[in-house]
């Protein structure tokens, strides 16, 4: 039976008004959604363990420490949050992104909704590992889903805008360090529970791992590099019914000497899949290689200002 694939929406269309309200919709619906896993893995399973991982929320579960729980975690969020966001509308200006203004508010509103519904003081569970994997699992989960639109949940965020604006510092380097000086500080305030300092640093380790590699799930593309006497028909295919562009080359074989043509376009997963189920069906004799890739730049993909 003949492979007749659904037509799909042309990303190089302009869209309507409507389409551009929902898309805004949309968008603020997913960070609020990202912001929750957030909230929900520092709230519930980061400040009852005292996990020093980075991130105002750690050093909110420092300060609380030291004024003997005087203050919340929560509220030192908040506070801390409230202070970052007030300096970088002052040093950034307009440009401050609305959409982390709108997360960072909403991640202080939700801990301290949770502080007041479900007030903890103890952890949940007795499996400190269990609780650490679940912290990570829900910062990294929430800061992916964050990040794939274009926003961030503030805290240490702000501080990395502020210092990239006026110097040419390393910034990932710079707050690995003050992510680490955390963790340290943990092993003194903490000084009669070291576990909590042993768990924070490999929090810390698989933070950093975990992030890039949803990072990187979220953002993943697939490359296609085709080799074929049918490059007319390939074309016509992802121009018409994938809405993608493809850049066509022309090639020797190194064994035959016959020429064909290579064709190289870059598609997300659900286009890669009727490529290759179109492939099949029209041109089996086809060499063609995929490669996985997250960092595409370009328009109908990532653009970089």
């Amino acid at each position: 039976m003949p492979f007749k694939p659904k037509e799909l929406p042309d990303v190089n269309k302009p869209k309507t008004k409507g389409q551009r309200i929902w898309g805004v919709i949309l968008s603020y619906l997913i960070i609020t959604l990202g912001t929750a896993i957030i909230a929900v893995g520092i709230y519930f399973f980061k400040f009852p363990n005292h996990f020093s991982v980075g991130g105002v929320s750690s050093l909110a579960v420092l300060v609380s420490q030291l004024v003997n729980h005087a203050v919340t975690e929560s509220q030192i969020m908040s506070i801390a949050n409230g202070v970052l966001l007030v300096v970088a509308l002052i040093v950034l200006g307009k440009g401050f992104a609305i959409k982390t203004i709108y997360s960072t508010v909403l991640l202080s509103l939700l801990t301290l909704l949770f502080e007041w519904l479900f007030p903890l003081t103890a952890p949940i569970t007795s499996h400190m590992f269990l609780e650490l994997i679940l912290t990570i699992g829900g910062i990294a989960i929430g800061s992916a889903i964050l990040f794939s639109q274009g926003a961030s949940s503030g805290g240490t965020d702000v501080i990395a805008m502020i210092i990239k604006k006026f110097s040419n510092a390393d910034i990932g380097t710079a707050l690995l360090l003050s992510d680490a000086l955390m963790v340290v500080a943990s092993g003194f305030i903490f000084y009669d529970k070291p576990e909590i300092c042993l768990y924070s640093a490999v929090g810390l380790v698989l933070k950093s791992f975990i992030v890039d590699n949803v990072i990187d799930g979220f953002n993943r593309n697939k490359y296609f590099i085709i080799v074929t006497n049918k490059e007319k028909e390939a074309c016509d295919f992802i121009h018409n019914m994938l809405h993608r562009g493809a850049t066509i080359s022309k090639c020797i074989g190194s064994y035959t000497g016959e020429e064909k043509s290579m064709i190289t376009t870059v598609l997300n997963r659900t286009q890669a899949g009727m490529l290759k189920k179109f492939l099949k069906e029209t041109d089996p004799g086809a060499f063609t290689v995929i490669t996985n890739s997250s960092d595409i730049v370009g328009k109908g993909f990532r653009i970089v200002s």
